[in-house]
């Protein structure tokens, strides 16, 4: 008889919407969730496959440090990373946050995966309310602002909420291969 692997969900969220995605993720594998900030690298040295989820706040990827800064110690594990972001998955967007988030060297060794959250004004911290103020006044500047823009702007006033159980179906197709 073949000895189960180990798998743990790892998750940072400010909003909700990674938490979603890591419930979501961790009950579709039957496995270990924790919260990110009370993580610790010696905890996930008993795991074979690492999840990690967070937000994403100017195209970094929240706590994402407890991975890369870690690489050494946990590179012979399968480790995955989901960041969830407004914007819409776009092969490019993607690829941005990917290359801004995780190091060169380790960019072959960590799968990288972009899931489309939302943005609800009304749950940022003090803090991040005003860096979103001074993002909305550049939005309002905007000449022919785009569909992308237009939108984000609605949200000051009105929530969205993108988040899908659907779009954790290739991270679960990765963790199962």
């Amino acid at each position: 008889m073949s000895e189960s692997k180990k798998i743990i969900v790892v998750y940072r969220s400010k909003s909700g919407f990674a938490k979603s995605y890591a419930e979501w993720i961790a009950e579709e594998l039957n496995c270990d969730l924790l919260q990110g900030n009370k993580v610790k690298v010696s905890t996930l040295l008993s795991y074979d496959t690492i999840i990690y989820g967070a937000g994403l706040y100017a195209v970094g990827i929240n706590g994402i440090k407890l991975i890369t800064r870690n690489f050494d110690r946990l590179k012979d594990k399968k480790l995955i990373v989901f960041s969830v972001g407004a914007s819409p998955v776009r092969k490019e967007t993607t690829e941005e946050i990917r290359k801004a988030n995780i190091p060169a060297e380790q960019l072959e060794e960590i799968q990288f995966f972009y899931l489309r959250g939302g943005f609800d004004y009304s749950r940022l911290t003090r803090f991040n309310k005003f860096l979103m103020t001074l993002m909305k006044i550049k939005l309002k500047r905007a000449k022919n602002p785009d569909a992308d823009q237009r939108g984000m702007l609605a949200g000051y006033t009105h929530p969205l909420d993108f988040t899908n159980k659907k779009y954790i179906e290739p991270i679960i197709r990765y963790v199962k291969a």
